[in-house]
């Protein structure tokens, strides 16, 4: 079956780079137009190739408890999902253009945002701060050699390292508009995009119609109370919830919901005219 193999595939690569040799094929031979990418890797990676709807693809990806916590009250987080969700996530990163999370992620967990765990490039660092909370001591903010850019909202004053890119939007109701976002990192040259967190910042984007794919992992634990992964508008009939096919994989002992929300997308780069 699929999703054994993949079990099979993930639980041989929780070992890290060391153990890696199949996923190097992937990484390589992601963004060539020409080819399935090996067996298991096109069931799963293969939609994040090209989009559907224009020339961008957008995934956010969230870790959760199966009562759809990703933290607990206290904020305490690490690590719910295990060592083969946290691969996949470095997956994801080394198959990006650009790797988005909101500053309310970089202060409290200070992420670096590269490549560690799989072989594979790292990928630009973008962080939301509407109001300019970054401080230049950020882990995001490393100079590296990879792009660091910081979107907030304009009018406002940083204080950021050399060769930061500062991209100031407008802001409307107290944030920046998501479609607003990928516009600007779309005219930058980043055509694959990934939302990381934290949840705000993914319910932002998935209400605004502004992602292609959903990767939600689900670790075997129930935490009870605690952060929920997702908070959308207040909805009032079942038949007005956003519905979206899935396809579930086997992560070691993960579960992996790739939610494919291509059909209500709205354009945000140029059109996919050839279909």
């Amino acid at each position: 079956m699929a999703n054994e193999r993949l079990a099979v595939a993930n639980s041989i690569g929780c070992g890290g780079k060391k153990a890696d040799s199949p996923w190097a094929l992937v990484s390589e031979r992601f963004r060539s137009t020409d080819g399935f990418l090996p067996s298991p890797w096109e069931d799963i990676f293969g939609p994040l190739r090209r989009g559907a709807i224009d020339d961008l693809v957008l995934i956010a990806q969230c870790g959760q408890s199966i009562d759809g916590r990703i933290a607990t009250p206290s904020g305490h987080s690490h690590y719910i999902n295990g060592e083969a969700g946290l691969i996949h996530l470095h997956r994801l990163r080394a198959l990006v253009d650009a790797v988005v999370i909101g500053v309310g992620t970089a202060l409290t967990d200070d992420p670096q945002l590269t490549v560690r765990r799989v072989t594979g490039p790292n990928p630009a660092r973008v962080v939301i701060d509407p109001q300019g909370r970054l401080p230049p001591t950020a882990r995001v903010l490393a100079a590296d050699g990879i792009r660091r850019i910081v979107i907030t909202t304009a009018g406002i004053t940083t204080a950021l390292p050399n060769k930061v890119e500062v991209v100031p939007l407008i802001a409307e109701n107290g944030g920046i508009a998501p479609i607003a976002i990928a516009r600007a990192l779309a005219a930058r040259g980043f055509r694959r995009i990934l939302v990381e967190g934290g949840a705000d910042t993914v319910s932002r984007f998935l209400a605004a119609g502004c992602l292609d794919r959903l990767h939600v992992l689900i670790a075997p634990i129930i935490l009870g109370s605690g952060r929920p992964s997702l908070t959308l508008p207040t909805i009032e009939r079942i038949d007005q919830a956003m519905r979206t096919s899935v396809r579930a994989h086997i992560l070691d002992t993960d579960v992996l919901l790739d939610c494919d929300l291509s059909a209500q997308r709205v354009p945000i780069g140029l059109a996919n005219r050839s279909v």
